[in-house]
């Protein structure tokens, strides 16, 4: 038991100090290095105190409450982690102006612009990050040529759903509108390439129904992502399956002119799961082109030894947050967009929702199309 708890004691630990950290600096270069006086210091000083408390406090509570309270606290606690990397990112360019401004104007007048400056941009940026994460998504149409492809079978269409994030903030009424969109498309089949839910069968059960409203020629099919191992992965591949959804777990089946393959994902954890490209594609016409459902871009690498045609993931949210899409890529090699990677395409999609923050500065929500080409 000690040694299950170390881990966890160790990462909350560094969490903490992270947090305090960085709500002391914004402190001390919003308020207090401004010198903006009484009684803005008192009420920065406690602004800001309150804050660093209420991270921790959305990362609990978040999961222990209910609807409606669940989606305040989590808009209010993971929006404002949101904001704090952007005042971050703000104050750390300001820092690079400010001895050429210190020279021009002096203190406080350079601390008390900065801050203004700094204030009103990510300002700015949160209302429209806001709108673009609550609002509907785009749908981004993306042809794709599949040298393989027979040319009668051109015009052969996937819509890809990622990353919705049913949970503590994005619930049916969210999924009911990307169903009547996606189904507005009529594509030939629709995939959804992992996350699309936080939290368990029991507590979501309700807002994932309407996926039993999707139509398409041939079906709806589903592979695992990270968050579905948080939330109880076995749970939701049954339950998925009762409303309809065909679950890849390392299959593939044929589908029109088209195999369509599916793996576990990449962190895969728990008896009977985890990633197998092998046995996923074990068994099928080599001459047919293949698709593959992976949550993760990385998993393009592995993909592209076995000649797959097309990659479809998810994952990265492109990002979500700018400049964020930047740290993704110590983790993932492609972050958003269609890529070649050594004779595999991959396209990695934007998401569908949002995950912490309800915010998209950059990285726009996407439905998207994937209409297959061929060469002739």
């Amino acid at each position: 038991m000690k040694r299950r708890l170390l881990p966890v004691v160790v990462f909350l630990s560094i969490l903490t100090g992270l947090i305090a950290a960085s709500h002391a600096y914004l402190y001390h270069r919003l308020v207090a290095s401004p010198a903006w006086g009484p009684p803005w210091d008192r009420l920065g000083l406690g602004l800001f105190v309150g804050l660093a408390l209420l991270a921790p406090a959305t990362m609990v509570g978040a999961r222990l409450t209910g609807r409606p309270a669940s989606v305040w606290l989590a808009g209010l606690g993971y929006g404002w982690l949101g904001v704090l990397l952007m005042l971050l990112t703000a104050l750390g360019v300001a820092e690079t102006l400010r001895p050429a401004l210190v020279t021009a104007w002096g203190e406080p007048a350079t601390s008390q612009n900065l801050a203004l400056a700094v204030l009103g941009l990510v300002g700015l940026a949160t209302v429209w990050g806001v709108y673009r994460a609550l609002g509907p998504p785009r749908v981004v149409r993306v042809p794709v040529v599949l040298p393989r492809l027979p040319p009668e079978a051109a015009g052969f269409s996937l819509v890809q759903l990622s990353d919705v994030h049913i949970g503590p903030m994005l619930g049916r009424g969210f999924l009911e509108r990307v169903v009547a969109a996606v189904n507005a498309l009529d594509a030939d089949a629709v995939v959804i390439t992992g996350d699309l839910v936080d939290g368990s069968v029991e507590r979501l059960r309700e807002h994932v129904a309407p996926l039993a409203d999707l139509r398409a020629r041939h079906g709806v099919f589903f592979v695992t992502g990270n968050h579905e191992y948080y939330s109880g992965a076995p749970e939701w591949v049954a339950a998925l399956e009762a409303l309809g959804v065909t679950v890849l777990r390392n299959q593939h089946v044929p589908l029109g002119p088209i195999d369509l393959a599916g793996v576990d994902d990449f962190n895969a954890f728990g008896e009977g799961h985890g990633r197998d490209l092998e046995a996923a594609l074990r068994g099928r016409d080599p001459g047919r082109p293949v698709v593959l459902l992976a949550h993760q871009p990385r998993q393009v690498v592995e993909a592209a030894t076995h000649g797959v045609d097309l990659q479809l993931s998810g994952h990265t949210h492109g990002g979500q947050i700018f400049p964020w899409n930047f740290f993704v890529r110590l983790q993932q090699p492609y972050v958003a967009g269609l890529v070649d990677h050594e004779g595999t395409q991959l396209y990695t999609s934007r998401g569908t929702g949002y995950w912490g923050p309800p915010l998209r500065v950059a990285a726009p929500a996407e439905i998207t199309l994937v209409e297959l080409r061929s060469t002739s």
